[in-house]
Formats: structure tokens, C-alpha cells, sequence
């Protein structure tokens, strides 16, 4: 009981350092999901005003020779096309060129039955609504191209579901964004806490006191793991809720209410990051024990900050690793765990291994900050 009582005392003071400061609160919790959800929404906003028209944007093409057929997909499509005589195709190009009417169109095509010809389109790429009225006179084409050749039996039929594509997205996304989040969040708090006290003097009030170098070090990774934790899930949620406008799924028709993630992926993903926390925690721990000042200790752990991101950016190619083993090497089998999780293809065996195994690393490291608290020479530099 007294242990736990001990260990229940250094995270108080924890706690009452880190809360007792309001300013601390705001940049390290509240701030980060708020400016990422801004951020990210700002950037989804500007980026579709900048690679789509408009949504009431009704593209025009000016045409040459266009055969009955093709008119007719045309107006299938709801495209509208001026008839031009070949006369004026220079003018119009002119008109595109220097971005008059650049949502105008030429495209020159050839009489119907004769299968042998070429068609030519002309637009202005710097241009959006150019861009888009290539692109729309472009799958009237091409379905006109099928019509006559006769080679497809009708369009082509994408057969993923809406689970499947919004699963992928996720899980190319978020665990890179997670580990990051978590990282930082650990960074904000972690090397304030052992090396600054280290660089102040505080740490050695505690060292004196008959508090067990074990309660110390747990009591520190436990406490510093929960505030970062709330650091991590502030962004986590800032991102989620701007996701959809950064992706731009509402204007690609992407059905986010098709991400229907069960009680138990909920539970097996706040395992995963419960650990990879603490696990990132103790590493930065164990980092900031040996570093002399805070700024000694950033300058170190910023060759980890470059790893993390690497693990993460690991997870946007391919799929999460069906082997086992991958998920014995600690950090990386938290990236493969998320991505399998969000991607829907979740293997609890796979979840149970990389719980265990960043818990087996997490008791390492705290004996290892452990026998750092008892060395003088680390802690006083003696």
C-alpha cells in the first residue's frame, strides 16, 4: 500500500505541476486539436477552390465535325458544345490560350463512320474550369470511343465499397498522423519534467526522500504517459473531424458514415496507443535522465522524432504485415497494429503481441530509469 501510495504522490505532484499552469494546459491540450482542425480544414477548403470548379460550374466545348453519336453522349452527360466551322479554330485557341472563356473548349473530331481518325482536344491546364471541361469532354470520348469499337460491354464498374475506400484512407493516414501526435505530446511534457528538474536542482529534493528510485521512475512515466495521452487524443480528434474536408470526400461522393468501426477496434486502438505512450514516454524519459538541461535533451531525442515520423510514413505504402514477427519491434508493430485496425483487417493475436511487447520494453526502461535515478554521476554529474 505504501508503494502505491508513494508512486500515487509523484503523480500528484505531476498532475499539480502541469495542470496548476493554465498557459501549459492551452498550448499542450486544447491548442493543438483546435489549430489542427483549423489548419487542415483551411487547407482542404483552399485546395478544392483550387483544383475543382465550382459545383454549379457548367463546363462549354466548342466542337468541329461533331458526329451525331458523340452529340448524343454529350447531351447525356449534360455537356453543352458550341458547333464552330473550321475557320474559327484558331480564334477559339487564341481565346483559351491567353484565358479568355478559358472554360470554352476546341476539340476536333471526325466523321462518324470513319473509325481511322483522330480526335484532338485543346485546353488551358492552368485553368480550373479548363482542366474540367478537358476532363469532362474526355470521358464523353472515350465512351464514344467505346461505343464504336465495341470492346467493353458498357462502362467499367468500380466494385469497392464505400467501407473498403474509406478503411484505406484511414489506414494510410491516421497511424502516421498518431505516431506523430503522440510523440509530440510526450516531447511537450516529458523533458520538462527530469530534465528540468535536473537543470533547476529540484530533482535532488526527491532523490533525498525515502521514496523508493522504482515509485520515482513509475510515478514520472505514468503520470507524464496520461498527459500526454490527452495531449495526443486533442489532435486525434482535431484531425478526425477536419479529415473529410481535407480530403475532400463530400465533393468525391466518399460516404464517411461507411467507417462504422466496432466497440472492440475502439478498444484494441486505445490499447495500441495506451502502450505506444507509455512506451515513448519512457524512451524520452530514460533520454532526458542523461541529458544536463532541457534544450540537451531535445537537441538528443530529435534523431527519435525523425524515426517516429519514418515509422509512420512507413504505413502509407502497402498493407499492415500479416507475419507475427513484425510485431515483436517495438514502435513499428504500433504503426502495422493501426493501420490493420483502421484498414478493418484487425488480427487480435497481432494486437495482444504488440500490447505485450511494448509493455516488456515499457518494464525495461523503467528499471533502466531506475538504475539512472541511483547513479550520481548521471543525476548530479559527480
Amino acid at each position: 500500500m505504501k508503494k502505491k501510495s508513494n508512486i500515487r504522490a509523484v503523480m500528484c505532484k505531476e498532475f499539480s505541476r502541469f495542470f496548476g499552469d493554465r498557459r501549459l494546459v492551452l498550448t499542450t491540450i486544447l491548442l493543438p486539436g483546435l489549430m489542427i482542425y483549423l489548419l487542415y480544414s483551411l487547407m482542404g477548403g483552399a485546395m478544392g477552390s483550387l483544383f475543382a470548379p465550382d459545383e454549379d460550374y457548367i463546363p462549354v466545348c466548342a466542337a468541329v465535325n461533331m458526329p451525331e453519336g458523340a452529340r448524343q453522349l454529350f447531351e447525356a452527360a449534360s455537356l453543352s458544345f458550341d458547333p464552330i466551322d473550321s475557320t474559327e479554330v484558331e480564334t477559339y485557341k487564341d481565346k483559351i490560350r491567353n484565358e479568355e472563356n478559358a472554360d470554352k473548349l476546341f476539340s476536333g473530331t471526325v466523321p462518324e463512320e470513319d473509325v481511322s481518325g483522330q480526335i484532338k482536344i485543346c485546353f488551358n491546364s492552368a485553368r480550373t474550369e479548363s482542366a474540367a471541361a478537358y476532363s469532362a469532354a474526355s470521358a464523353v470520348l472515350d465512351g464514344y470511343k467505346d461505343s464504336l469499337l465495341k470492346i467493353y460491354d458498357g462502362p467499367p464498374e468500380d466494385l469497392a465499397t464505400a467501407k473498403a475506400t474509406v478503411g484505406q484512407i484511414f489506414s494510410m493516414m491516421m497511424p502516421m498522423l498518431l505516431m506523430m501526435f503522440m510523440f509530440s505530446g510526450c516531447m511537450a511534457v516529458a523533458p520538462e519534467s527530469i530534465a528540468g528538474e535536473k537543470e533547476r536542482g529540484t530533482i535532488a529534493t526527491l532523490l533525498v526522500t525515502p521514496l523508493r528510485r522504482s515509485e520515482l521512475a513509475l510515478g514520472k512515466v505514468f503520470s507524464l504517459g496520461i498527459i500526454a495521452m490527452l495531449s495526443g487524443i486533442s489532435s486525434t480528434v482535431g484531425t478526425v473531424l477536419s479529415l473529410p474536408k481535407l480530403m475532400n470526400m463530400e465533393r468525391s461522393g466518399i460516404d464517411m458514415g461507411a467507417a462504422s468501426y466496432r466497440v472492440s477496434d475502439y478498444l484494441a486502438l486505445g490499447c495500441v496507443i495506451l502502450s505506444t505512450v507509455l512506451l515513448l514516454v519512457a524512451i524520452i524519459s530514460c533520454i532526458s535522465a542523461y541529458a544536463r538541461s532541457v534544450k540537451e535533451a531535445s537537441t538528443t531525442l530529435s534523431p527519435l522524432m525523425v524515426l517516429t515520423m519514418l515509422l509512420g510514413v512507413l504505413a502509407m505504402f502497402g498493407k499492415a504485415k500479416t507475419g507475427i514477427g513484425y510485431y515483436f519491434i517495438p514502435l513499428y508493430n504500433s504503426v502495422q497494429s493501426m493501420a490493420a485496425i483502421f484498414s478493418f483487417s484487425m488480427n487480435p493475436l497481432h494486437i495482444a503481441v504488440t500490447c505485450a511487447t511494448n509493455a516488456l520494453c515499457l518494464v525495461l526502461l523503467i528499471y533502466l530509469l531506475t538504475k539512472m535515478f541511483d547513479s550520481e554521476k548521471i543525476m548530479f554529474g559527480k
